[in-house]
């Protein structure tokens, strides 16, 4: 075999290397960075899901990736008819791990594209007279706490999973979230109402053999996120209510605005660093422009205006 010969297959099997190589780096990057293990899934089905198309079109090497390639792969996505939240999540990850790629210098030059749109919809929130039904329709004492739970805080399905009982103070009704998003801890309240909830669902429970998990299975073991979403469904089915577990965080935010909750405590209680979340889970319910419009009608306002 002639030195020429060897030297290509050896440059070949580096670029084969090249693009795995990069991948394999950006997510041991994400798993430094202490993210959590939903995220790090996250990354495996979309990031790695680019990764296979890449290696499908030939390419070897991070420093052959364009654009062009971006848009045909989620022009592929689109094509299968997935939502357009789902097509968002794929391009940003993505554009993450091309930003990584490009600071840890295994591209020469940063990979700009368009994101696709997201359409903006209106997001499903209960009513005060839907969550009454829903807790109406609850099986047992254990869901009914959960419920409580979850409209007193806005707690997300990961956090209440992974609360222990040592994490609530029945004295205030701190609750400690000690691994949110993001691997960010946080405090939350709950009021006397769920607090009582809570403790008529453990009296339910063995105590001398009581176990960390705050919420049990019927044998005692920590929920996963499966079967968690099976209280949901059956719940649905039992109050004819379309409720999940992040619609009811929804309905925290909706609920607490209408208390009269200033947006800043609401901000910390979520656990968002900024307001624009909130903002996006407090659209505005017919029910609200109707009481708003009630209240502040330029017309039906006109003669005391005029004063």
């Amino acid at each position: 075999m002639s030195t020429q010969t060897v030297a290509k297959e050896n440059r070949t099997l580096a670029f084969s290397f090249a693009l795995r190589d990069a991948y394999t780096d950006f997510m041991l990057s994400r798993q430094a960075m202490r993210v959590t293990p939903a995220t790090v899934q996250f990354y495996k089905y979309t990031a790695g899901f680019f990764l296979t198309w890449l290696e499908s079109q030939s390419l070897q090497s991070p420093q052959e990736v364009t654009a062009r390639h971006v848009r045909a792969y989620l022009a592929e996505l689109i094509a299968r008819e997935l939502t357009d939240n789902t097509v968002n999540c794929h391009a940003r990850a993505i554009r993450t791990m091309l930003k990584f790629w490009y600071a840890e210098n295994y591209m020469k030059d940063v990979v700009k594209f368009e994101m696709p749109k997201v359409e903006k919809k209106r997001l499903p929130v209960l009513t005060a007279d839907q969550v009454s039904t829903v807790l109406q329709a609850c099986a047992s004492l254990r869901d009914k706490a959960i419920i409580l739970l979850m409209v007193d805080t806005g707690l997300r399905r990961s956090e209440v999973i992974a609360l222990n009982w040592t994490d609530l103070d029945f004295g205030t009704g701190l609750v400690q979230v000690k691994r949110g998003k993001g691997g960010k801890s946080r405090s939350v309240v709950i009021g006397a109402t769920c607090r009582r909830a809570i403790l008529a669902y453990r009296r339910t429970l063995n105590i001398e053999t009581l176990t960390p998990p705050l919420i049990q299975t019927n044998s005692n073991t920590r929920f996963t996120g499966n079967g968690f979403a099976q209280i949901f469904k059956r719940l649905r089915a039992a109050a004819g209510v379309y409720v999940t577990p992040h619609s009811l965080r929804r309905t925290f935010v909706i609920l607490s605005l209408r208390s009269g909750m200033d947006v800043l405590h609401l901000q910390a209680l979520l656990g968002h660093s900024t307001l624009a979340m909130v903002e996006h889970y407090a659209q505005m319910q017919d029910e609200d422009l109707i009481q708003a419009h009630k209240e502040y009608s330029p017309i039906d306002n006109l003669q005391r205006l005029k004063k």
